[in-house]
């Protein structure tokens, strides 16, 4: 895990440069014939198990360009992930090929009109992608009927695997490859699909490597927000010198997801960001800000949230309710290996919550009821994570066979499988205080026995605390990629100047000063 070493700035100072210990990695297109080739692994095993002949052709489109409504406004483009994944193609209009009996790949080119090189500048020959992408064979678009008709027709007609199958994060479909001539083949819409979604839950140490360095830009980034922030300022400023940071100092164009930058009440709003909270609030002295950013890097994203007091300095509710999260992110961490299930570390963060509440007469009466009665999910509505990769909500939560919950809380989880070493996955329980599920529960007779109604009115306003981090699955256990400061010794010393990781002296300091709640 990289390590940091940042010049100390001073809060009376917040204009002064920013600085990084990063640069952007090259990354070898070896991660993407990888990928090619555990997935020609997975399809012969899958063939061979069916009694079916281990040849055919793997067929994905990647994406198009897409103009903004109808005007020639081009959007920048990012590419279709399951074909980022097998051939990290960066450019639009391609398609890839696998021949799963050789395990050989192709690529198709578009084949671009001549002014482009007047308005978009030069056009590559083929060569240059077949070198750049280190696929085996290369041809244009228009040439994909005779192409696979002339290399794989001797067994009559060639069969197409195409990528059909439903992602269930968002409930939407995947586009299965089409083009001019489609119906001289055999096609195949419902192997492709599984079988690639679970190679890609599992990561190779070249992908870790690329999930690892957009973890230390954006670890790093959130520190240099963390330095900056101020009352007076916006939110979006603080989505800007996060944005800023990333690109500037990690090459990293584009971002995992859209900025939640929340303070204030606007912190018990789960996705805030969007276009109609679009991170616009003044920050206030006394307010918690609530900063879930990550970048994305050669398509590998990370998912990071840190929650600190925007003036530096922890108050009493503040602490109460940052530790309570805390002490279920570093609990479920401590828990985390091979074998165990997903849906229980979720129910252990809950637990842990609920405790630390009971513990500071937020909640009365007996954990394990309240466990029963599905109280945690009044305050950590959503899942305690996700399987993280080339998407945020990377695929494969829910593979065949595995049912999402129907319990309140349960049923945002987006996943419930037992961990696999290589996994990639987020740890983000949070605590919040959402006007409509404290309602809800104290207009419900059993639930709102649970609750000293009077100690809750006094963080009606404030909001919620989450802490994320993306968690490695080892053989053995876990390891956290993330790197931010998160005990609130540690929040301070950094909000205050003090370098990250912070010094053993400083930290000894630190930690001797905090004050308990």
């Amino acid at each position: 895990m990289a390590i940091y070493r940042f010049k100390a700035t001073p809060r009376s100072s917040p204009a002064m440069a920013a600085s990084s210990s990063l640069a952007p990695p090259a990354v070898p297109m070896e991660l993407h014939a990888g990928n090619r080739d555990r997935l020609v692994a997975a399809l012969r095993g899958h063939l061979s198990s069916s009694a079916r002949p281990p040849r055919g052709l793997v067929l994905l489109q990647g994406g198009d360009e897409q103009t903004r409504y109808c005007t020639d406004h081009l959007e920048l483009f990012r590419q279709e992930s399951y074909f980022a994944y097998l051939f990290g193609v960066r450019e639009p209009g391609f398609y890839g090929a696998i021949d799963i009996a050789s395990g050989q790949s192709i690529l198709f080119a578009p084949r671009l009109p001549a002014d482009y090189a007047v308005w978009m500048g030069e056009i590559k020959p083929l060569s240059y992608f077949k070198d750049t992408y280190k696929v085996d064979t290369i041809f244009y678009v228009d040439e994909i009927t005779q192409v696979v008709q002339d290399r794989f027709g001797d067994h009559g007609k060639p069969l197409l695997f195409l990528l059909y199958g439903k992602n269930t994060d968002s409930g939407n479909f995947s586009k299965p490859a089409s083009f001019e001539g489609m119906e001289k083949f055999d096609t195949d819409l419902s192997t492709l699909h599984p079988i690639l979604t679970e190679c890609r839950v599992i990561k190779s140490d070249l992908e870790l490597a690329v999930i690892q360095y957009a973890n230390d830009i954006s670890s790093e980034a959130h520190i240099e927000v963390m330095r900056r922030a101020r009352p007076g300022m916006k939110e979006y400023q603080l989505e800007s010198i996060f944005l800023h940071h990333v690109y500037m100092y990690g090459g990293c164009r584009h971002c995992s997801y859209t900025c939640i930058c929340a303070t204030g009440d606007n912190s018990a709003v789960l996705h805030y960001g969007h276009a109609a909270a679009p991170n616009d609030r003044t920050l206030n002295d006394g307010d918690m800000a609530l900063m879930d950013m990550g970048g994305e890097y050669h398509f590998y994203g990370s998912d990071i949230t840190c929650s600190y007091p925007i003036n530096g300095k922890f108050n009493s509710s503040q602490t109460i309710i940052y530790n309570a999260v805390l002490k279920a992110h570093n609990a479920v961490i401590s828990h985390m290996r091979p074998g165990v299930s997903y849906m229980d570390m979720h129910k252990l963060a809950e637990q842990e919550i609920l405790e630390s509440l009971r513990k500071e007469q937020i909640l009365q009466g007996d954990v394990d009821d309240m466990m029963a009665q599905r109280l945690g999910a009044v305050f950590m509505p959503h899942g305690l994570g996700h399987l993280l990769g080339i998407d945020t909500h990377d695929p494969g939560g829910y593979p065949g066979g595995l049912e999402r919950p129907k319990e309140p809380g349960l049923s945002s989880l987006r996943t419930t499988r037992e961990l696999k070493e290589g996994m990639v996955i987020t740890v983000e329980p949070g605590c919040y205080f959402i006007d409509t599920l404290l309602t809800k529960a104290r207009n419900d007779p059993i639930s709102s026995k649970f609750f000293n109604w009077q100690e809750v009115e006094k963080y009606k306003s404030f909001g919620g605390v989450r802490i994320e981090s993306d968690v490695y699955v080892t053989a053995e256990g876990c390891r956290n990629l993330t790197n931010c400061p998160r005990e609130t010794w540690e929040i301070e010393a950094v909000m205050a100047g003090a370098p990250w990781p912070l010094l053993a002296s400083t930290a000894a300091a630190a930690e001797n000063g905090v004050s308990k709640a």
